[in-house]
């Protein structure tokens, strides 16, 4: 699967660092390869959507829209069951716009700790109408357009700041340079998304062979013994804590079968999924 770049290949003005775009396909994409060089609010509109990025994932229908950072994730989008249709409007922002917006409003630096690539957001009455002034200003100039949607950018990270904090805010611009720890970060954050190796190799802006030597270095052991112990752990916790049948959840865990899936829980924890869930 190629990769997609954006907000390069959808034509908008490379020097314009804000932007906004209409987009609307009646096509589904199923885990598209995507390079994102610019922070991006995706304000879903029709269908579903779901992103997997470095250290986070999440699935939305059009209750909801979703903060990214810049950099590598992988994104499917689902058409709507009644209109059989995807519709995002796009806004586009670069690393120095929020650096910029830090400055102008003397914001405090975040406490927190954990940093992650992708937010989800629920809409409210407010948001519903800054997305429809968005599609306003779309129609207008392009010189007009990069005036006004610096103003829009300031007024809607001002309202998300008044509602959730700077947190998501400082993630948009925190580099992190130990590549090691990204890049075990990236595996214990989708260590049951069930992601294949070209996939991960892709978050983790490597080629399969670098990835797997990099996997053994790091957790020495195989990609592959490592996602499956980590699955079972996982099928055991659900066994043991929430009280789910071994045929509620073999699919769930990566088996395509359930007799597998005992066979393999047998073979790691030395009894049987039912044998753990009552002992």
């Amino acid at each position: 699967m190629n990769t997609i770049t954006l907000p390069d290949e959808l034509n908008l003005t490379p020097s314009v660092s804000i932007a906004v775009f209409d987009y609307e396909s009646n096509t589904e994409i199923d885990k598209q390869q995507v390079l994102l060089n610019k922070n991006t609010f995706s304000f879903l509109q029709e269908g579903s959507k779901e992103v997997f990025s470095n250290n986070s994932s999440y699935a939305i229908d059009n209750t909801q829209f979703l903060l990214m950072k810049s950099g590598h994730c992988l994104m499917t989008e689902k058409l709507s069951n009644d209109s059989k249709f995807y519709r995002s409007i796009l806004f586009f922002f670069s690393e120095e716009d929020v650096l910029n917006f830090i400055r102008k409003f003397e914001l405090q630096s975040s406490k927190t700790k954990k940093f992650y690539s992708t937010y989800s957001f629920h809409y409210d009455v407010f948001i519903k109408r800054f997305v429809n002034s968005l599609l306003d200003i779309s129609k207008l100039s392009k010189t007009i357009q990069t005036k006004i949607l610096k103003t829009k950018f300031e007024e809607i990270m001002l309202y998300l700041i008044e509602q959730k904090g700077v947190d998501f805010l400082y993630s948009l611009i925190n580099n992190n340079d130990n590549q090691t720890q990204k890049f075990i970060q990236t595996i214990e954050s989708n260590r049951l998304t069930k992601l294949t190796l070209k996939e991960l190799s892709f978050l983790s802006n490597m080629s399969i062979s670098t990835f797997k030597r990099e996997f053994e270095k790091q957790f020495h052991s195989s990609p592959s013994k490592w996602f499956l112990d980590k699955r079972l752990e996982h099928s055991a916790f659900l066994l043991k804590n929430k009280s789910k049948r071994p045929s509620d959840i073999f699919e769930e865990v990566g088996y395509e079968s359930l007799s597998n899936f005992i066979q393999a829980f047998k073979t790691k924890f030395g009894v049987t999924p039912k044998q753990y869930q009552s002992s």
